[in-house]
């Protein structure tokens, strides 16, 4: 599958959910990284490769010979990878699914709408566009009601209240780290035990380190199942 995660607005979670929702999930597709000006997520230790928005034709002819594909495309370049998309006629087709990462604001529900429109307007039907609610409290429906509403008004895309990320410090946590959820679930290291041999006397930055790691471990695993449904109800 070939999955583009986008969107007009910043800092909604496209590099979060390409590197900890897609690519632990995905472990045979390349990621790349649509980006001039960001972090991406080779930031946490991922490989990537970086395209800028205006040289589409040289991602489209890559994607010509995957089965698997990672987009994440920032929002400085989604405007010249969406030309890039017009200008090459039918060219959306070799994209399975694009992931519209939201959180709650009325200014990034608004521009998230607009960007809807314009896939839309692209040619690319309702079911392969597909919201992600980022840094959910409690309730999606409740907290993005302005999209749900225009999802069933406009038919242009498709809203689950299963798509949720829920509020996690453990993602700005692992962007500090700059390390994966993926990594830290598979990191073998007893930080507890490791944080009582280091002893009071011991280096406080190092008992920080540890701390934090043991810290982050425990919230993974919750986490790490909430990706999980989000996971699947995006890609059935």
């Amino acid at each position: 599958m070939k999955i583009a995660v986008l969107n007009y607005t910043g800092t909604v979670g496209k590099t979060t959910i390409a590197a900890h929702l897609l690519s632990p999930r995905m472990p045979h597709a390349e990621v790349f990284a649509i980006e001039s000006i960001n972090e991406t997520a080779s930031g946490l230790g991922l490989e990537v490769e970086t395209i800028r928005g205006e040289k589409f034709k040289d991602l489209f002819k890559k994607l010509l010979s995957l089965t698997d594909a990672i987009i994440d495309v920032g929002a400085s370049n989604v405007e010249a990878f969406l030309n890039g998309m017009i200008k090459a006629e039918d060219s959306h087709l070799e994209i399975d699914l694009y992931l519209v990462p939201v959180t709650s604001g009325s200014k990034e529900q608004a521009e998230t709408i607009k960007f809807i429109n314009t896939l839309s307007s692209l040619g690319i039907p309702n079911e392969k566009i597909k919201l992600i609610f980022n840094r959910v409290e409690e309730d999606a429906e409740q907290e993005f009601a302005r999209l749900f509403t225009y999802t069933k008004k406009e038919n242009k895309c498709v809203a689950l209240s299963e798509a949720a990320i829920f509020e996690n410090e453990l993602f700005d946590m692992a962007a500090v780290k700059k390390v994966t959820i993926s990594a830290i679930l598979a990191d073998a290291n007893d930080y507890k035990t490791m944080l009582t041999q280091l002893g009071k006397d011991g280096d406080k930055k190092m008992a920080s380190h540890y701390a934090d790691m043991h810290f982050m471990k425990a919230l993974a695993k919750s986490v790490n199942r909430n990706l999980d449904q989000v996971f699947f109800t995006v890609t059935s």
